[in-house]
């Protein structure tokens, strides 16, 4: 299950090494001076916790890539940027939901 999980590998400036992280599993991290060897060993970590929480009868976390979603969430707001973007989406004669639509999927580049 640990091969469908979101990784991904940032630098960290102040430890001057590569650091691997697991989205599902966020208190794990690991430290290579290397990104290959970063990605490989936040990999094995995951999978030996997954392994942990196994045999402790822990809930194992979902996979996001092989989770179900529905398409709606709820964002509240103050009255106030709610009413401009209101205004934003008629000036753009588009509706609201299609507004916001359209700002997060230029903003996740989609």
């Amino acid at each position: 299950m640990h091969e469908k999980y979101s990784y991904r590998i940032i630098w960290s400036e102040e430890d001057q090494e590569y650091v691997g992280l697991c989205t599902e599993l966020p208190s794990l991290s690991w430290l290579s001076p290397n990104q290959t060897e970063a990605f490989d060993g936040i990999m094995k970590l995951a999978a030996s916790v997954i392994q942990d929480m196994e045999k402790a009868g822990e809930p194992i976390p979902e996979p996001i890539s092989t989770k179900e979603y529905s398409g709606k969430f709820v964002v509240r707001v103050p009255p106030e940027v709610h009413r401009k973007l209101v205004m934003e989406a008629m000036g753009a004669h588009v509706s609201l939901n299609r507004y916001l639509l359209i700002l997060f999927s230029s903003r996740l580049g989609l």
